[in-house]
C-alpha cells in the first residue's frame, strides 16, 4: 500500500532531513550494512589513485536539488 503525503517536494525534503537527524542522533544504535564498507574501500582506493572527485555539502545539495526538480 503506498502512502501519498499531501507535501510539496521541498517540505516532504525537510522532513527526511530532520527524521534522519533524530535518527543519527546516537550513531552506534545503526548498523551499517554490507555494501556500505565496500562502498568505502572502493572511495579509499579512489582518493589512493587521487581519481576522487569532491565537492562541499553545500554545492552537493544544490545539485541534489536541482536534479530533484527535473525528476518532479
Amino acid at each position: 500500500m503506498a502512502i501519498t503525503l499531501p507535501l510539496k517536494r521541498e517540505d516532504k525534503l525537510r522532513a527526511i532531513e530532520t527524521l534522519w537527524a533524530d535518527l543519527s542522533r546516537d550513531e552506534t544504535e545503526i548498523d551499517s550494512p554490507d555494501w556500505h564498507a565496500t562502498a568505502l574501500r572502493d572511495t579509499e582506493q579512489l582518493v589512493r589513485d587521487r581519481k576522487a572527485k569532491f565537492s562541499d555539502w553545500q554545492e552537493a545539495r544544490r545539485r541534489l536539488q536541482r536534479k530533484a526538480a527535473r525528476a518532479a
